[in-house]
Formats: structure tokens, sequence, C-alpha cells
């Protein structure tokens, strides 16, 4: 049979009853005949809580220290699940990254990974176990302990499939796959059963928190098959049925792709823009501003520059919300005054919402309609940024739920057969 790739979020292994359900599902596959390896992710809140404590002894924990701790929540997974495997008359080998070795570069709290060992995984599945892997986690070249960032264990289940060459990867979630918008904000939202690799790596890049970018990434580059289905169905339900349940992330284009135009809103409130005024207008100046926001290990997001008026002009562009004061410092100390800018500004009110489907490319007037939808409801564009499948805008946070909403309904995604011409489940 095939070798998969099982991946359980926190919610998941939330309580020891729910632990006990993993393992019983994860039990039905294995009696199956499939190979299976297991990515847990800490239990729910519990890397909050370790980070949280960190603080409290130091309120600017060295990142070093700070990995050795946030790492020790999968590794309470992983003995826990093993244990409840062992119970149902399952072999099992728990490992925590560093063992396998999940070999990552060192940037502390953001590690990526550039390696993973195969031989004592693929030793002790032939020896018919199930094996169970830290998610978030891996090791430096020096022997370090490394973190991967939130959502990190959808990274590492990710890149362990493509290590083994397994047959899917199944990311399972609280959530039973992925939905034309948040149904929470749109309760009309649609699942996809089917949704491309494009569209899945804008929606996660835009917002969307079903699956962390990177793991996104992992699979188009490796192509491995990312199914994201529900771990809080029936344990027992039947193998046939769940296997093609939740949504699949495939990399064929369906023949009917040009049916629909949008596939999805997706939405962020977790960005912030910086703007600063009267930059001079001459060659370089771009980089003298991102250069050193770029050096302290903060990701950029959306840029705009206006046109130069009398010499100068204002450039503006957005980062992570928790990263804005990080950001700010190091544009006062080191960018302002080389620069030249009259005044830097930060505001953390703000959200990103976006239209993404791969219909956009054979379709036009897609931007005015969004456009034409947002000024219908007095919502302000503030900054707007495009892609071939996706457009992008910045507007006022508290009209972020009411722009998700209209361009929804807009275009008519509670009523299509099907997003970018796929399949939409009940």
């Amino acid at each position: 049979m095939a070798l998969i790739v099982h991946k359980y979020g926190g919610t998941s292994m939330g309580s020891p009853e729910r632990i006990r359900n993993v393992a019983r599902r994860i039990a039905k596959w294995y009696a199956a005949g499939h190979q299976i390896v297991v990515v847990p992710s800490a239990i729910s809140g519990e890397t909050n809580r370790l980070i949280a404590l960190a603080k409290e002894v130091s309120p600017d924990p060295d990142p070093r220290e700070l990995d050795v701790i946030a790492s020790t929540g999968e590794q309470v997974s992983v003995g826990l699940l093993a244990m409840a495997l062992k119970d149902l008359g399952i072999k099992a080998r728990s490992y925590a990254g560093w063992q396998v070795p999940i070999i990552t570069d060192s940037a502390f709290t953001k590690a990526r990974i550039e390696s993973i060992g195969r031989d004592r995984i693929m030793s002790d599945l032939a020896a018919a176990n199930v094996v169970i892997v830290t998610g978030f986690q891996g090791m430096d070249g020096d022997g370090n302990i490394t973190t991967l960032g939130r959502g990190g264990s959808d990274t590492s289940a990710v890149a362990v499939a493509a290590a083994l060459e397994a047959q899917e990867c199944l990311i399972y979630t609280d959530v039973d796959g992925v939905y034309t918008t948040d149904p929470r904000i749109v309760p009309e939202a649609r699942r996809l059963k089917v949704v491309s690799f494009e569209e899945m790596l804008e929606l996660a890049s835009l917002g969307s928190k079903v699956l962390q970018i990177r793991s996104v990434e992992f699979a188009g580059k490796y192509r491995v098959p990312v199914r994201v289905l529900s771990s809080l169905t029936d344990p027992l339900m039947s193998l046939s049925v769940e296997s093609k349940s939740g949504t699949l992330i495939t990399f064929e284009e369906d023949e009917h792709m040009e049916q629909a135009v949008i596939t999805g809103i997706a939405f962020n409130r977790d960005e912030a823009k910086i703007t600063l005024l009267g930059v001079p207008d001459r060659p370089g100046v771009a980089y003298k501003i991102v250069g050193p926001v770029a050096a302290a290990n903060i990701d950029i997001d959306m840029i705009i520059q206006n046109q130069s008026v009398n010499g100068t002009t204002d450039f503006s562009f957005t980062v992570h919300r928790n990263d804005l004061a990080k950001a700010l410092d190091v544009l006062k100390k080191q960018v302002k005054e080389s620069v030249g800018a009259r005044e830097i500004i930060g505001d953390a009110n703000v959200a990103k919402v976006s239209a993404v489907g791969i219909g956009m490319r054979s379709h036009v007037g897609i931007a005015a309609q969004m456009f034409e939808t947002l000024s219908r409801d007095g919502i302000n564009i503030q900054m707007i940024s495009t892609s071939e499948i996706k457009i992008s805008v910045i507007i006022e946070d508290k009209y972020m739920e009411l722009a998700v909403r209209a361009l929804h309904k807009a275009f008519e995604l509670e009523a299509q057969v099907g997003g970018a011409g796929l399949t939409l489940g009940a």
C-alpha cells in the first residue's frame, strides 16, 4: 500500500480523548496496510503558554533559548500519541526533529528546513512501525534546536512527505477543508473540493489560516499532493469516504477551469502600514529604505511609491503587525536621516482583502468590479497590489468584514457551481 503522512493540528491534539481519537484514526489507516508517518503539533495553547512563560522570566528572551523552550510542546505531543497507539496494539516510535534529523538554517524562531534524513524513518517503517515526528522544529548545523515559526508543523509535514516521496500528505485540522472565505464572516461560504496549487499559494499568503504558506511552497516545489480535512469527524468512518473528503490541492488544471473567475476572498488582519513622507526621489532610495528592514528579518509585503512632486515622493509598505514597532525603530535609527525623509508614520489599523482566482487570466474587468463594489459601500482603498491571479487592497481595519461580505456576494461565490471551475462541496 501507500506511504501516507498525517499532520494533526493543536486542536486535534487538544485533550487526552482527542489524542486517543487521533490514534484510532491512524490505526484505521495502518490496518488498511498503509505506512504512516505522523507529524503532530503541540497541544492547543501550549506554545503560547511556553512563550508567555519565557517572557515572564525575560521580557526580551534570547531567540536560541526561546526555541529550546518552544520546541518542548511538540515533544510532549509525539510521546503521548505514541503511547496512545501502543495501547491500541500498534507499534510506534516517536522522534524529536533533531533525532531524524531535520536540518535547518540558524534563523532562530524562523528557521528554514535545509534537509531531512530518511534512513531512520524508512527503517522503522520497514519494521511495521508508525513513525511520529515532531513538527515545528529541527536542528541547525551546530546542533542547536530551532523552530520554524508559527504554523511550522504544516511545513514540517509537507517537507517530510517530500523527503519520503509520500503518496499524499493529509493535513487534519478543526475545519473540513478550504472555503471560498471564512464561514464565520460569510455563512454562505462554500467548501472547495479541489483548489489549484497556485490559488492555494495565493490564499495562504494573503491571510487564509488553513495552511501555512511555506507548507504550500514546499508542496509546489516538490509536487506533494496535499489534502486538508477534518480531524473532528468519527475516527472510525469509512476509509474510502475519508480519503476523498476535505479539499485536495491539485497540480492539474481542471477542464472546466474557465467556468468561474474568482475562487475565494482572503483577508488578513495582521497587516500594518508604514509611510515615509517627503522622500527624495533619486535612484537607490527604495533600497535604502527596505534594505535595513529586510536585514532586521522583517518581511515586507505590499509596496507603493507615489509620483514625484518637486523632487520628493511618499513611500509606503506593509509589514506584519507584530513587526511594526521593530520596523519603525529600524527606520528611525538607520533610515530617516540617511534618506532624508520628512516624517515616518506607522498605522496598525489596516487590513488586507484579496480576490483570488485562476480565471482572472482569461477574464477582463475583475479589478473594476472589485473597486466598484468597495466604492459602493464607501470603503476607501489605500494600497493596491496585483498578480496574474489575485488583486489585493489595503483598507481601514474596521471595514474588513464588510468588504469580504460585499466581494463574496459580488462575485457570486455562494452560488457558484465551482471556484475557478472546480466543484464546490456542501
